[in-house]
């Protein structure tokens, strides 16, 4: 298994914007529906568009994975 570190400046900068104002369940929904409108705006200019796919992928797994972080939508209470 690998371990990606990160810089201090960069756990800095992440934990300022992470800390500010910001309602971790509409930064969640927001993620999600940006998601959403870029996987449809790309189906449907994808016969146009020269794209990476598996790029296209990774980041919608990365933003879908963020999301989750933010706020478990996806977690059910049993």
């Amino acid at each position: 298994m690998s371990v990606n570190s990160l810089s201090k400046e960069t756990e800095l900068r992440l934990n300022e914007f992470f800390n500010q104002e910001t309602d971790p369940v509409r930064f969640a929904k927001t993620i999600r529906k940006v998601n959403y409108l870029l996987a449809m705006s790309l189906m449907r200019d994808c016969e146009t568009m020269q794209i990476d796919p598996k790029a296209v992928e990774q980041g919608f797994f990365w933003l879908n994975e963020l999301a989750e972080i933010l706020n478990p939508y996806l977690e059910t209470d049993n």
